[in-house]
C-alpha cells in the first residue's frame, strides 16, 4: 500500500485540515471515533493510504498537527472530528509567531521543529511503502507560512526520493487579516519553488469571489472558504483513496502534470458549484460538469486562464458515467479552445473516472491545471512586495529575527524569475506555432540568399 504522511500547519492550515479529514472521513465511512460505518468494501479497499489501523478495527488518520499557539489545537480537538487524531501527533507551543514568517521560520518554528520531525520519523517508519508528504498551509500568515517552509526543506533533505505536494492558500487583499502578507508569501514561494513537487495554489480572493457570485452568499465566512478548499482537495486525492486507473500515486500525477521541474503550481477547480436555489433547477450531466469545470469562474486560484495557456491539465469525474461521453466532452474541449492548450505536448490532458461521487452529489468533477497564468497570482503578490520593500516597511521585524535584507532580496528575484519561465514558455509556443504557419503558407524558395 502507497501511504501518505499529512501534516497541517498554523491556524488556517489546521482549520483546512480539519475539514479535510471531516470530509474523506464521511466518504470512507469513518465515524468520528474511528469506526467503520459504511456500506461498500470500496471505501476501505484503499483506506491504508491516509489511515493508520489502530486496535479496535479503529482507523486512526496518518496526521500530523501543528502550531505555534496551542488555541488553533484546543478549536480542533473541540470540533466534530477533534477525537480521530493521535494525541502524540498534535505538537504545539505556547509562544506564536505572530504573522512573522521570520520567526516561524529562523526562532520558534525552529525550536520545535525537531519534535515535529520525530513524530514525523514515527508515521514514516509505521509505513510499509511511504509515497510521499502532503503539508495544508497558508502563505500569508507566520506559522503555516514561515514553519511550513521550513519544515518542507527539512523533508527535502531527509526524504529525498519521496514526493512533497503542499496545498497552499495563497493571500489576497480580498480576505486579509495581516499587513505583511506580502513579504510572508514571497519569502514562502520562494521555498516551495525549490523544494515541492507539487503545490496547489489556492486562493482566498478566487475562493471568496466564488462564494460571492457563484453561491451567491452575501458574507461568506471562514467556514465557506475552508468547505470549497476541501471539497477540491478531496476530488484531488480520490485517485489516490479509491482503486483506479489513472493518476493512482502522486508520482504518476507529477509525471504527467511537470514539464519543467520549476513549474509545478497547479490551479485546481471543482464543479458542480450552484447556490442552493438554482440546485433544482440544473440538471447533473457530463458536458454540464466538463462546460463548468474548465469555466474560469470555478478556478480557485485568481487568475484567468484565458489570458493564458494549459501545459498540462489532470481531471477526476466522480460518480455513474459513461467513459465514452466523458471522452468526448473532454476531447470537444480541446478542439474548440485549441488555441489554450499548448501544441508541442500533445495529448496534455488526462482524465480519470471514480464510481463513487462525493457526499450529497450524483456526480462531480475536478479540474487540475498547470496554465501559464498562474503567473497573474505571483505578479499581484510581488506588486505588493515591492510598494512596501522599496520603503523598508515593517522590516525591522524581520531583521530582528535574524534575517538579512538580501534574503528578501532573492527571494523577490526567483519569483520574478518565475514569473518570466511562465511567460516565456507561454511565448514561445506561439512563436513556433506562427513559424509552423508561415512555413506552410509560403513556398519554398530557392534564391541564392
Amino acid at each position: 500500500m502507497r501511504e501518505i504522511v499529512h501534516l497541517q500547519i498554523g491556524r488556517c492550515g489546521n482549520q483546512i485540515g480539519s475539514k479535510f479529514w471531516e470530509v474523506i472521513s464521511d466518504e470512507h465511512g469513518i465515524d468520528p471515533e474511528g469506526c467503520y460505518q459504511g456500506d461498500s468494501d470500496l471505501q476501505i479497499e484503499r483506506i491504508n493510504v491516509y489511515y493508520n489501523e489502530g486496535i479496535r478495527c479503529n482507523y486512526v488518520p496518518r496526521a500530523i498537527l501543528v502550531d505555534l499557539e496551542p488555541s488553533t489545537m484546543d478549536a480542533v480537538r473541540a470540533g466534530p472530528f477533534g477525537g480521530l487524531f493521535r494525541p502524540d501527533n498534535i505538537v504545539y507551543s505556547a509562544s506564536g509567531a505572530g504573522n512573522n514568517w521570520a520567526k516561524g521560520h529562523l526562532t520558534e518554528g525552529a525550536d520545535l521543529l525537531e519534535t515535529v520531525i520525530d513524530v514525523v520519523r514515527k508515521e514514516a517508519e509505521g509505513c510499509d511503502c511511504l509515497q510521499g508528504f502532503q503539508l495544508v498551509h497558508s502563505l500569508g500568515g507566520g506559522t503555516g507560512s514561515g514553519m511550513g517552509t521550513l519544515l518542507l526543506a527539512n523533508l527535502y533533505e531527509e526524504y529525498p526520493e519521496r514526493m512533497l505536494v503542499s496545498y497552499s492558500i495563497v493571500p489576497s487583499p480580498k480576505v486579509s487579516d495581516t499587513v505583511v502578507e506580502p513579504y510572508n508569501a514571497t519569502l514562502s514561494l520562494n521555498q516551495l519553488i525549490e523544494y515541492t513537487n507539487q503545490s496547489y495554489s489556492i486562493d482566498n480572493e478566487a475562493l471568496y469571489d466564488i462564494c460571492f457570485r457563484t453561491l451567491k452568499l452575501k458574507t461568506p465566512t471562514y467556514g465557506d472558504l475552508n468547505h470549497l478548499v476541501s471539497l477540491a482537495m478531496s476530488g484531488v486525492t480520490t485517485c489516490l483513496r479509491f482503486p483506479g486507473q489513472l493518476n493512482a500515486d502522486l508520482r504518476k500525477l507529477a509525471v504527467n502534470m511537470v514539464p519543467f521541474p520549476r513549474l509545478h503550481f497547479f490551479v485546481p477547480g471543482f464543479a458542480p458549484l450552484t447556490s442552493r436555489g438554482e440546485q433544482k433547477y440544473r440538471a447533473l450531466t457530463v458536458p454540464e460538469l466538463t462546460h463548468q469545470m474548465f469555466d474560469a469562474k470555478n478556478m480557485m486560484a485568481a487568475c484567468d486562464p484565458r489570458k493564458g495557456r494549459y501545459l498540462t491539465v489532470a481531471a477526476v469525474f466522480r460518480g455513474r458515467m459513461s467513459m465514452k461521453e466523458v471522452d468526448e466532452q473532454m476531447l470537444n474541449v480541446q478542439m474548440k479552445n485549441k488555441d489554450f492548450f499548448i501544441g508541442w505536448i500533445p495529448n496534455n490532458v488526462k482524465t480519470a473516472v471514480c464510481d463513487i461521487p462525493p457526499r450529497g452529489l450524483k456526480m462531480s468533477a475536478t479540474f487540475v491545471g498547470n496554465t501559464t497564468a498562474i503567473q497573474e497570482v505571483f505578479k499581484r503578490i510581488l506588486g505588493q512586495f515591492a510598494s512596501m520593500f522599496r520603503r523598508k516597511a515593517f522590516l525591522h521585524w524581520y531583521t530582528g529575527e535574524g534575517m538579512d535584507e538580501a534574503d528578501f532580496t532573492e527571494a523577490d528575484s526567483n519569483v520574478y524569475d518565475l514569473v518570466s519561465e511562465y511567460q516565456q514558455y507561454q511565448d514561445a509556443t506561439m512563436y513556433v506555432n506562427d513559424m509552423e504557419e508561415e512555413e506552410e503558407e509560403q513556398p519554398k524558395d530557392d534564391g541564392d540568399n
